[in-house]
């Protein structure tokens, strides 16, 4: 007794289960949380953030979430996560049971991608400082430097130019992680940097392996202009790929 009346049949229904097999493990392995939780200052420029990166989740096929609810950050809920993007947070935005939730989900092998405030954010929480990799201290008006891209090999960094020029708000830092892998600095003498100076090093993006996942931080992206911005967009994306383990 033939099953269906012919083998080319059988063969078409075996493909189209592997074709909705394949488009499962794609989706799940192309879905970015972003959250955007703000217990202090807000800045107006998130949600230019947020449709930013989902304009391009949508151009480069990964799937995109965005939330202020803390209660998110469940073991469960994280798991359909690749990588998670903390946008411009401040201020304590996690519970300690949705700490211990964000650290078991990095411990499995998740993505971590900060933004801007995402280092003005969970000073009492020592974990998420190594993974974020600093601490903001203060900042001059926004205005525009110079920065020295010194790893031009990343994926975030790749199509900058050595001396990339750029109008935003620019953080000193308290603390700064030892062991992250810098991929650019600012210039101190091509603008006035205020109080809490760091000298010939001042980090301003990179990247690191952490207790078992992969962290990105990019100070820039204060201002609203930079999320309509090729030269940042492509920056961003980068991190977000290398979160995502697409870092070649």
């Amino acid at each position: 007794m033939k099953v269906f009346g012919s083998k080319p049949v059988i063969t078409l229904l075996l493909m189209m289960i592997m074709v909705s097999i394949n488009h499962m493990v794609y989706a799940k392995g192309k879905k970015v949380l972003i959250f955007c939780k703000t217990t202090g200052f807000h800045h107006s420029s998130i949600k230019e953030g947020v449709a930013a990166i989902q304009l391009l989740g949508k151009e480069n096929k990964f799937e995109v979430d965005s939330t202020t609810n803390a209660e998110k950050f469940t073991e469960a809920n994280l798991k359909q996560y690749k990588a998670v993007i903390f946008l411009s947070t401040t201020g304590d935005v996690l519970n300690n049971e949705q700490q211990n939730a964000f650290e078991k989900y990095i411990r499995s092998g998740g993505g971590f991608v900060g933004v801007h405030a995402a280092t003005d954010c969970e000073y009492d929480w020592p974990w998420y400082g190594n993974l974020v990799g600093a601490y903001f201290s203060n900042h001059p008006s926004p205005q525009e430097a110079i920065l020295n891209v010194t790893d031009r090999k990343h994926i975030s960094t790749k199509h900058l130019p050595e001396k990339y020029k750029k109008r935003d708000e620019w953080y000193n830092f308290k603390w700064v992680a030892k062991g992250l892998n810098i991929l650019m600095s600012i210039d101190e003498t091509s603008y006035d940097a205020g109080k809490g100076k760091m000298g010939a090093d001042h980090p301003m993006a990179w990247y690191h392996e952490y207790d078992g996942g992969r962290a990105f931080y990019t100070e820039l992206g204060h201002t609203a202009e930079s999320y309509t911005e090729p030269l940042f967009l492509q920056h961003l994306l980068g991190g977000i790929k290398y979160a995502l383990g697409q870092n070649k």
